[in-house]
Parts: structure tokens; C-alpha cells; sequence
């Protein structure tokens, strides 16, 4: 996430003075005078079609997206947009039993097992934190109906869409305090076997400031033959978004 903020800065801050130029010739109340929307997702992450053995902890199974999508008119107050965007994804998987992926060296150096941690850490050890994170660049792209056809700002809206993301970085953050009380945090980046590329569809309905919306992956979390178990387990989003303009 620290490598991410200074993208984010340079993502939002021409899009925040241009929104501090406009102040004079606007309202204090209302969204700022950018054609546009920036969505700030946040949820929860699981796995679907996957074994018993590659369970996830729900809370901190958590997912974040930051999206900048700028809208096309498909006609005069039809009602109808065409969005496409641009930003990222970050996802957490936490397994359940204290359990972690580590290389498999049987498979190659791009593949994963599933472990306890303390085969890999040492016994009688206390775990507070254990994720393994995802982030992408992601590509969305969605057809949107707003209600209110004299307004896109305002009013309800409904969108059904799809976006491509690609993985640029996969880590595993272990916290735990040993046997003799030493504090440890430890962050390992590798492959893990996951599939460079995902892709998948979404919806998202609600105002212009607040929605709900649900991702469903099309592809597989992990490579063929290189992921824990054989699984063919494919993520599934849900959860709650602000328009931060």
C-alpha cells in the first residue's frame, strides 16, 4: 500500500485542483465540477469452487478499489453512459487455521502450497496477523442507466460491467510473537503461481455519491497445476462505495 500512494497522489491531485479552480463559479454544497466520477470501493473478498482445505477468514478477508471513470453519452437524456476507467485493485486473503502459502518447490519456482505457519516459523508461536495480498491494475468499463435523465448527478443509478486487471505485485504479511516473546513481521513478495491477468464482471446500483456493488471473476485465482490443492477457485467481491467526487 506505501508504493501505491504516490500513484494515488498523482492520480487525484490534477483532478483536485482542477475541482479547486472551479470553487468560485459553484456552490460550496454538491460534487465538484469534474466530468467524472472517482469511486472509492471497499468490502470483502472470498474464494468460489474451492476446497474445504482453502478456507478464508471473512473480516480480514478485506478488498479495496480506487477508480477513475469518465462517462460517454450514448444519446440525448436517454438515460444511458458508456463509463470506461482506470485504477486499482487490492485484495487480502486471510486463511483460516493459521495457515500460509510458501513456494512448492515440486512445482516450479512460480507455484504455491498451502502450510500452518508454524511448519515455517517454529512451534508455540502467538499469530496476530496473516494476509496475503493482491494488487492489480485494473481496467473497468461499465454500461450505466441513471433514472434521473435530466441529471446524471443526481438520482438512482444502476450499472452492469465487466474489467480486466493486471498483477503487479503478490505478498504474504506474517505477524507473530515467538516463544521467548520476540515481536516479528514478516513480508515475502513472490508469484505464488497467481494468474498475471484477471478478469470478470461486476455491478454496482445506487446514487451518485453511494452504491453497493458485487465482482464475480471469470478466470481462475491461480495457475493451472500451480496453485494449493489443484483449485480452480475464482475470487467473488462484494460490498460498499463513495464517490469521492
Amino acid at each position: 500500500m506505501k508504493r501505491l500512494i504516490p500513484f494515488i497522489v498523482a492520480f487525484v491531485l490534477p483532478m483536485t485542483l482542477l475541482a479547486q479552480e472551479n470553487k468560485t463559479t459553484q456552490s460550496l454544497k454538491g460534487r465538484p465540477n469534474i466530468k467524472g466520477d472517482l469511486f472509492f470501493d471497499f468490502g470483502f473478498n472470498m474464494l468460489n469452487h474451492r476446497s474445504d482445505d482453502l478456507g478464508t477468514e471473512f473480516f480480514p478477508s478485506k478488498t479495496a478499489n480506487i477508480y477513475f471513470q469518465r462517462p460517454i453519452n450514448l444519446g440525448n437524456r436517454s438515460g444511458w453512459t458508456l463509463n470506461p476507467g482506470i485504477g486499482f485493485g487490492m485484495d487480502k486473503l486471510a486463511f483460516k487455521h493459521n495457515h500460509m502459502l510458501i513456494n512448492d518447490p515440486d512445482k516450479g519456482s512460480n507455484s504455491s502450497q498451502l502450510v500452518e505457519i508454524e511448519d515455517v516459523y517454529g512451534e508455540n508461536i502467538l499469530v496476530t496477523k496473516n494476509t496475503t495480498a493482491l494488487n492489480y491494475i485494473d481496467i473497468p468499463l461499465e454500461l450505466r442507466y441513471h433514472f434521473n435523465k435530466s441529471d446524471y448527478q443526481q438520482g438512482f443509478r444502476m450499472a452492469l460491467g465487466g474489467k480486466v486487471g493486471m498483477l503487479y505485485n503478490a505478498h504474504t504479511k506474517i505477524e507473530f510473537t515467538d516463544s521467548n516473546g520476540l515481536e516479528q513481521k514478516i513480508k515475502t513478495a513472490q508469484d505464488y503461481g497467481i494468474n498475471k491477468f484477471r478478469y470478470g464482471v461486476y455491478s454496482r446500483i445506487g446514487f451518485a455519491g453511494f452504491n453497493l456493488w458485487a465482482y464475480y471473476g471469470l478466470n481462475k485465482v491461480f495457475k493451472e497445476g500451480q496453485g494449493p490443492f489443484d483449485t480452480e477457485a475464482q475470487q467473488f467481491n462484494f460490498g460498499m462505495s463513495v464517490a469521492l467526487f
